[in-house]
């Protein structure tokens, strides 16, 4: 017998384009999804449908990658980019909490909405009633900046300059600043071991995914670059002699032989036997 549902019946008052909705009163075996998940503006459409299934599973389900791969069509790449997604925006929160005999485990934490269930923040030290009201405007951006650094008006070293350039090579290597100061040391590590800034550059932008591709996040595509690349210190002896180059190629004056000499009068041993 067919599955297939019964064409329904346009109403005369459905809009002339656009989706048509028929709706239905669920009465069991449903979920609440929020619209700022079903409708979000940056998530791709995977880690949308991988969080609207990760809230639809009672607790102590399991949510592994390797489970998520069997359970859907995707594979493994895409189901952990997508996980990755969910976990930067909020959705999902991935924690290691230690077994006892230098064993962890990996717990992970579904937020219905983003920032839900966590304690609030304390409440401000009132205000004095005969502070004055200039005061209180001066103080209430200092409030508001609490424990947010300032950003800095130019960017310290060669290092950190290399890493913002990074995104005239390619524009998916656009870095935060935050994330600039971060990866500065790595960089500074790099230029301490006689590694040039071309070299850093082109060590850092070779062989890029494909454009087509996004780097979700240039910062860890960086600094795990950075790390696994970092080239071997050089000793600290003198350098290497310089190879003399060979004599270049002259004409025998005897017997018209190229042979290597730098006096362009020379001739060669059996023009020289012979004389």
């Amino acid at each position: 017998m067919s599955a297939r549902p019964v064409p329904c019946e346009i109403p005369a008052d459905a809009p002339r384009s656009g989706v048509i909705r028929v709706r239905f009163r669920h009465t069991d075996r449903f979920t609440v999804v929020g619209n700022h998940l079903a409708q979000h503006p940056s998530l791709s459409a995977v880690a949308i449908g991988l969080g609207v299934y990760i809230q639809s599973l009672p607790e102590g389900a399991d949510v592994t990658v390797k489970t998520l791969t069997n359970r859907f069509t995707e594979g493994e790449i895409t189901v952990r980019r997508a996980l990755n997604e969910l976990v930067v925006e909020g959705y999902l929160e991935r924690s290691r909490v230690p077994l006892g005999g230098g064993r962890f485990a990996t717990r992970i934490v579904s937020y219905d909405k983003p920032g839900c269930g966590l304690p609030a923040r304390r409440a401000e030290a009132p205000v004095p009633p005969d502070a004055d009201a200039d005061a209180d405007a001066e103080s209430e951006p200092e409030a508001v900046q609490a424990g947010v650094d300032a950003e800095p008006t130019a960017l310290p070293g060669p290092a950190a300059d290399l890493l913002a350039r990074l995104r005239t090579v390619d524009t998916r290597l656009l870095l935060p600043w935050r994330e600039v100061l971060r990866l500065a040391p790595a960089v500074d590590e790099w230029l301490a071991r006689a590694a040039t800034p071309a070299q850093i550059v082109r060590t850092l932008t070779a062989a890029l995914p494909p454009a087509h591709v996004p780097i979700h996040h240039p910062g860890r595509f960086l600094e795990y670059r950075l790390s696994a690349l970092l080239p071997p210190p050089l000793s600290a002896g003198p350098p290497p002699p310089a190879v003399e180059a060979p004599a270049p190629l002259i004409t025998c004056d005897g017997c018209d032989r190229a042979i290597r000499s730098h006096d362009p009068g020379a001739t060669c041993t059996d023009c020289r036997r012979a004389a």
